[in-house]
């Protein structure tokens, strides 16, 4: 089979790999599409832990399920499935063991054309996606699922703001939090995103490259209860005077570094919370694709490839006009 293969430090290559063999508890997969993530792109800059060269990278996976090791899980034979992520999340739903890792790295992931998981991580494709939207949901919603709602506390009628409106994870956050009856808003470097989300619905949107100051942002009537981000840097305290008592700031990510200082003395008078999360328990990923369902929300797709193209297309995964994911159709 085809399958993407991390080599050697920075290089990635599609190549001939033998197809995998199923083992106590797993199910063999034919992936039907899958989708890139920044977490992709880190791995092969060697930005990850526990690497492995040889390994096959991918997370997001969507495809028909081929056959099953026990006789007891024959029912999945011939199931349209979208994969969970997960692997060893553990008991706790705050926080993951010691144990957690992601499928794509170390262990063998979705960039093939098949894969091998354990059937606890399958889960039936919701009915109003085909493969190519389904492909996009996994990690990057089930990120901004656990970010809105069991680490934000999102309810209908809060001011959401999602800095770097376009990614992956941020996309699904606009979606999630506008189909939760939020009044949502956007902060992006491109105008082209932002006018893609005022169609998609945002009460107002914020080039943060063209304006040196937050005043008066899109007057909230009083600020934001919840500030969804994932570049840190010193924008927090942009963000933290924009809060409303009691409001939160919940990141997953870094991508601008460390702050040079934090306004303590506004967070601690307005009893505001900056909070940290990940991608999300096997709970969450239940709630998230039931969430789904039941909005019909349809993921945002920048482009659709074939998966002859996915060495190349890293270079796009940060393109400042990519708005939603990358999709690879597979078989």
């Amino acid at each position: 089979m085809k399958a993407l293969v991390l080599t050697s430090p920075g290089q990635i290559e599609l190549k001939e790999v033998p197809t995998p063999t199923l083992s106590a508890g797993k199910a063999l997969v034919k992936i039907k599409a899958t989708a890139l993530n920044r977490r992709d792109d880190w791995i092969r800059e060697g930005k990850y832990p526990n690497i492995k060269f040889g390994g096959i990278l991918g997370s997001d996976g969507a495809g028909v399920v081929e056959s099953v090791h026990e006789d007891s899980d024959q029912s999945w034979v011939g199931k349209d499935v979208i994969i969970n992520p997960n692997i060893d999340w553990g008991p706790d739903l705050d926080i993951q063991s010691g144990k957690y890792t992601i499928l794509g790295m170390p262990v063998n992931g979705t960039f093939a054309e098949y894969v091998v998981v354990p059937v606890d991580r399958l889960h039936h494709k919701p009915f109003h996606l085909d493969f190519l939207q389904a492909s996009a949901l996994p990690l990057g919603g089930l990120t901004a699922f656990r970010a809105l709602f069991r680490k934000g506390g999102l309810r209908a009628g809060q001011n959401v703001l999602i800095s770097g409106f376009g990614g992956g994870v941020a996309q699904f956050a606009f979606l999630f939090a506008k189909a939760a009856g939020a009044n949502v808003y956007v902060s992006s470097g491109s105008d082209e995103k932002i006018e893609k989300a005022l169609k998609l619905g945002a009460k107002g949107a914020y080039n943060y490259k063209k304006h040196v100051n937050y005043e008066e942002l899109w007057k909230t009537k009083g600020g934001f209860d919840l500030v969804i981000d994932s570049a840190g840097g010193d924008q927090l305290n942009n963000f933290i005077k924009m809060l409303r008592p009691q409001g939160k700031i919940v990141f997953y990510g870094a991508t601008n570094g460390l702050p040079s200082k934090i306004d303590l003395y506004r967070m601690f008078w307005n009893q505001l919370s900056l909070v940290g999360t990940t991608m999300g328990s096997d709970h969450e990923f239940n709630e998230m694709l039931a969430f789904v369902s039941q909005h019909q929300i349809r993921p945002l797709v920048d482009s659709i490839r074939p998966f002859s193209r996915i060495v190349e297309s890293f270079g796009d995964i940060t393109r400042p006009n990519k708005v939603g994911k990358i999709v690879f159709q597979v078989g």
